[in-house]
Order: structure tokens, then C-alpha cells, then sequence
């Protein structure tokens, strides 16, 4: 078996490793025409991060989806290449919203060109991703519309907050299922779609990467707390330092609201301060990871990556079954 997705990913059997292979090469092409410009520099910006690398996750999805049809089949590839576009585009408007310095391990394209520059280069990705998905038909339009109506409500939920009442874990799920779900979910339904997979497997898969999408950002989560260095380029700890409350946080508010302990609220008090200062975050980061909350939310990672696994058991036992399985089994690991 040959290392040929992310995560050190290896499928099973050597036909399944030749078309994945051979299908990530045409999208990784494919991105690299997508993103040309008549202009110089659009064409330098719109591919920063496409030359930056990644871990083509959503596209892995896409082909292994596939297999459950025509994997040859013409629509296949473009529309990979609509999912990781898009997903880029997110990627430049977040690093703008986050104020964000690192991407990938290169500089932002906020901070080399500004954010103006960073928006409206997310803003092209969008409309090259529009023109391929065009030529995929109306039905590819209409998913691809419904599930970045999706992700942008997940964004605005988390910019805005929960509503008063609303448990905040809860809150917190919904909007991982919009940012990070809707796009994972649109990959591997695109696979099975274009592929011409039966309509029920193609319900089936879309299910899968629904819950395998918040599985992996609940697994990122985790990561920037427990990993010395963080396979995203980012550094350990952006998210407590930008005071972002991602789930560990939140499982440890839900514990001081519940049992009130002493140390707990210490804790609350010193992640809700300044943590510009290196040795004040450093502190808080140390005592994170020490806490029985981050457990928790391993916890809360691998039970998505399970029901993940779950949601694939109406499918045939075949090579790209056992290789989406194997996925589940990736992202806990991540989480360890």
C-alpha cells in the first residue's frame, strides 16, 4: 500500500490506489489552470495557496466516492477541483476575519497583500469555482448553492453566538456541521453523483462525510491544544491566543457551570484574559492540556468519527469502503 491521501492515508488494492493517484494528479492540475489569470498578479495570489500544499482532503473524497460508480467519469475530477476551490476561497476570507499571519506554513495572503486583496482573492476562487460547476449541470449548481448557503450561516452562527438558552456545545456542533460538514458532505456527494452511483448510495456517503467533517474539525480542535506542532502550519494555541472557544474550552465552561470547582474557574478566567503575553498563554495552554476537558473532547471526536463509520454499513464491503473506514480511523488518531 502507498501513502496517497492525508493523515499517511493508504488504501487497499492496487486499482484503487492507480485511479486515486491518477485523480488527484488531474485535480491538482486542474487547480493550478483554475486559478489563471490574464493578470499577472490575480494568477500569483489566486494560487498562494494551491502551491502552498494542503492535504486534498475533499478531493480524496471525491474519487473515493467515485468508486461507487464510474470513477472515470467526466464530471469526477472538475468537481473536485469546485471543492477544494471553495474550499480555499474559505481559507482566504478566515485568515482575514482571523487576522490570521500563517497559512499552510507561508505567510497569509492578508498579511503579504493585505486584506483587501486576501477577500477579493477568496471572492475569484468562488467565480472560477462557478464557471467549472456550470458545465457540471443544474443539479450540481443546486448543491454546491445549498451547501455554501450552509457554510456561511455556520460562520455567521459562530460570529454571532449562541441565542440566550442555547447550550453552547450545541451551538458550537450546529456551526462545525455548517463551515466544515456542508463542504465534506458536498465532496463525497459529488463523487457518487457524477460517478452515476444509485441515489441511496449516494444519500449514504453524503451522510458519512457530513459527520466525518465535524469529526475531522473537532479532531483540529483538539490539536491546537495537545500537538507541540500542528500539521495545518498553524502554531499550537492560535485559538486560545485569538480567544476562539472551540470545544475543549466549552467543555470546560460546561464543567465549571455544573460542578463549580475552584480550579476550574481559575482556569475560565485566565483563558478569558489577555493571552497576547507569551508567558501567560503558555500557562493557559499547559493547563489545557492537562484538563480533564480536553479528554472530553477526544471523546466528542471519536463519537462523529463512529458515527461516521456507522453511517456506511448499508454499503457493499469493497476496496473504497474499507479506505473511508480507514479515514474514521485517521482522524481519531489525529486526536489521539
Amino acid at each position: 500500500m502507498t501513502v496517497v491521501g492525508p493523515f499517511g492515508l493508504s488504501v487497499r488494492g492496487q486499482a484503487l490506489e492507480a485511479d486515486v493517484q491518477a485523480g488527484l494528479a488531474a485535480v491538482e492540475e486542474g487547480l493550478l489552470e483554475a486559478t489563471k489569470s490574464e493578470v499577472p498578479f490575480i494568477t500569483e495570489a489566486a494560487q498562494h495557496l494551491v502551491k502552498a500544499g494542503g492535504k486534498r482532503f475533499r478531493p480524496l473524497l471525491v474519487m473515493l466516492a467515485a468508486q461507487f460508480g464510474d470513477p472515470y467519469a467526466p464530471g469526477v475530477v472538475p468537481s473536485a477541483v469546485v471543492v477544494e476551490l471553495t474550499h480555499l476561497a474559505t481559507l482566504y476570507h478566515d485568515d482575514v476575519m482571523d487576522e490570521a499571519a500563517v497559512r499552510r506554513g507561508v505567510a497569509s495572503a492578508n498579511t503579504r497583500w493585505g486584506n483587501s486583496v486576501a477577500v477579493l482573492t477568496g471572492d475569484f476562487l468562488f467565480a472560477r469555482a462557478s464557471q467549472i460547476l456550470a458545465d457540471l449541470g443544474p443539479e450540481a449548481v443546486r448543491v454546491q448553492a445549498l451547501a455554501f448557503e450552509r457554510l456561511v450561516t455556520g460562520q455567521i452562527l459562530e460570529t454571532a453566538g449562541p441565542q440566550d438558552g442555547r447550550d453552547p456545545v450545541d451551538h458550537y456542533l450546529d456551526v462545525l456541521g455548517g463551515k466544515t460538514g456542508s463542504l465534506v458532505a458536498v465532496s463525497c456527494r459529488f463523487g457518487a453523483m457524477m460517478s452515476g452511483a444509485d441515489e441511496t448510495v449516494v444519500d449514504v456517503l453524503t451522510q458519512y462525510g457530513e459527520r466525518l467533517g465535524v469529526a475531522f474539525q473537532l479532531a483540529d480542535d483538539v490539536l491546537d491544544i495537545a500537538s507541540d506542532t500542528h500539521e495545518s502550519g498553524k502554531t499550537p494555541g492560535t485559538d486560545l491566543r485569538e480567544g476562539i472557544a472551540t470545544l475543549p474550552v466549552l467543555r470546560l465552561r460546561e464543567r465549571v457551570a455544573r460542578l463549580g470547582l475552584a480550579e476550574d474557574v481559575a482556569l475560565c478566567e485566565l483563558l478569558d484574559s489577555d493571552l497576547s503575553d507569551d508567558a501567560r498563554h503558555a500557562e493557559a495552554l499547559a493547563a489545557l492540556r492537562a484538563h480533564p476537558a480536553l479528554e472530553q473532547a477526544r471523546r466528542d471526536t471519536v463519537r462523529y468519527a463512529e458515527d461516521a463509520r456507522a453511517a456506511l454499513a448499508p454499503l457493499e464491503d469493497c476496496d473504497a469502503k474499507a479506505a473511508l473506514i480507514d479515514l474514521c480511523d485517521a482522524v481519531v488518531h489525529r486526536a489521539g
